[in-house]
This record gives structure tokens, sequence and C-alpha cells, in this order.
């Protein structure tokens, strides 16, 4: 078996290629070709919208009767994704770009649209210059004074820049680092003053508290001791103290004292010396009969004195 991937191929020796009959093909034969849209463009038909790099499978033929510089324009056929309309475009060598011819048009060429105005009219100023020598003139004046005006604007740009380039960033750095500086410390010394102030007025307040407490318990004193000095707060008290069995000598003699003082002596002529009545010795030798009755009249009067005593002392407390 033969191989079947041949690298060399076998050439008698009578070959001709000069023999071999050539393959006559029209010029204006089309190939079926493989490439992406070379630009945005929207069919006329649909409205549809074909981005660039969208591949179809297109056909392409040689433009006849057009040439530049020697070089071959060729002309593409493709096909709307949407309507099947025929679009077609060709290739533009003087501007190295691909031109729209039908079935669509071209999206978002505006800066190829600024380079062809800016083209027209530098050839309208050229082909004006070469009939009228005082248009050559006028134009050359107005470029003039366009050129001063740029190196006039170019002249105040360098300046700012220089002027820019002298500032001290450093140095409005520091400033601004001191003057933070100081803002904190005035608002530290403003918190340290609110504080203290604070403070004065808490300390203030306490001592008038205190003060205060002081005055109200100065004053329960005195109510204690005006009250302490009524006599008969001394004879409940010692009552009290009766009651419990004290028989000390001192708080009989403070009893007969506050007594005294209070009520009064029996041997004192006062309110209640006149309710007492003395026993008197010589009628009771000579009627030793009468005076049995008599002494317990007395004893009788006696008793019912210390009841009426009792009973004014109770209604004076």
């Amino acid at each position: 078996m033969s191989e079947r991937k041949v690298l060399n191929k076998y050439y008698p020796p009578d070959f001709d290629p000069s023999k071999i009959p050539k393959l006559k093909l029209p010029k204006d034969r089309q190939y079926v070709v493989r490439l992406m849209a070379p630009f945005n463009m929207r069919c006329k038909t649909c409205g549809e919208y074909i981005y660039k790099g969208k591949k179809f499978n297109a056909r392409k033929e040689t433009v006849q009767n057009e040439l530049y510089l020697g070089l071959p324009i060729f002309r593409f056929y493709i096909k709307c994704t949407r309507c099947l309309a025929e679009i077609t475009f060709k290739t533009d060598p003087e501007n190295t770009d691909y031109a729209m011819e039908h079935g669509a048009t071209r999206n978002f060429q505006a800066e190829k649209l600024i380079e062809e105005e800016e083209k027209k009219i530098q050839q309208e100023r050229e082909d004006e210059e070469l009939n009228n020598p005082m248009k050559v003139l006028e134009n050359r004046t107005r470029d003039s004074k366009l050129e001063m005006e740029v190196l006039e604007n170019l002249q105040e740009l360098k300046e700012l820049n220089q002027r820019q380039a002298q500032v001290d960033f450093e140095g409005m750095l520091d400033q601004y680092k001191e003057m933070e500086r100081r803002l904190r410390e005035r608002e530290q010394e403003e918190d340290e003053r609110e504080t203290k102030e604070m403070l004065e007025r808490a300390l203030v307040k306490r001592l008038r508290d205190s003060d205060s407490e002081d005055e109200a318990e100065d004053a329960n004193d005195r109510g204690r001791k005006h009250t302490a000095d009524k006599p008969t707060d001394i004879l409940t008290t010692d009552a009290n103290t009766g009651s419990q069995g004290s028989s000390s000598v001192g708080v009989k003699k403070q009893k007969v004292e506050s007594w005294e003082r209070s009520v009064g002596g029996l041997g004192e002529k006062g309110a209640l010396g006149s309710l007492v009545v003395r026993k008197k010795p010589a009628d009771s030798a000579s009627k030793p009969a009468a005076a049995a009755p008599r002494q317990a009249a007395n004893t009788q009067t006696e008793s019912r004195n210390g009841t009426d005593v009792e009973c004014a002392t109770h209604l004076y407390i």
C-alpha cells in the first residue's frame, strides 16, 4: 500500500508543465469566506443591530475596474441575522478601513466624519490660495495671530507651573499640623474648665446641703432642749424610772426638787398650800376621843388633797 500522507511526488523525465491546460475562470468569480463584521451597523429593512465582531459566512468578489495604487478592492456580501436581507460593504485601502455600500447604515463613525470634514476644509483652502494671492496673505495673518495666542497661553501655563512649584508643601503641612495641635489643646482646656466648674458646683451644693442638715439638727436639738426643760417631762421620766424599782437617794432628791419646782412645797403659801390642814397637838391631848374622828377626817382630807394634786399634775401634763 502507498503512504497515506505523501510528501514526495514522482515527476517523470518527460514532464513539461507548459503542456498542462489552464483552467479559465471568470474574473467576477465569488468565493465563500468566513469573516467578522468590521464595524457596527444597522439593517435598513428590519432595524436589527449587527455589532462589530459578529461572524458571517460571506461571499467575496473582486471589484471590476476599481484599483487604488494598483491594489484590488474586494466586495463582501452578508445576510441580516433577522430578516436575511443582503448587506454589502467593500474595502477602502485609501483610509485603511471598510466602506458601507448597501443594505445597512454604519454606526458610531463620528470621528471619521470629523476627519473627513477637516480634510474637506483643508482642500477648499488650498484651492482658494492657488487662485487668490490676497487670500493667502489673509490666511497667513490669521495663522500668525493664532500662533501668538497659543504662545501666550503656553507662557501663562509655564508661569502658573513655576508659581505652584515655589509653594512649600512641607511648610503648609506643618502649619496645618500646628493648627490642629492648637485646636486640640484649646478643646482640652475647655473640657478641663467645664469639669472644674461642675466639680465646684457639686461641692457648693454639697456644702449647702450639709449646712442645711446642720441647721436642721441644731433646730431639733434646741427643740429637744426646750421640751426637756418642761417639768412635766421630768416627772414622766421620774415616774418611768420609779416603776422600774429604783430607790437611790439621788433619784428621790431629784423627785422632791422637781416636785417642789413644779407644784411647790407643802410648807409654802401657795395655791395648793391652803388645801393642806395641819394637825393641832393640844386638841389631841385633851380630847383623845374626839381625836380619832378628827384624825380620820384629816386622813381623808390629805388623801383628797393628794388626789387633787395628782389630777392637777395630769391636767398640766
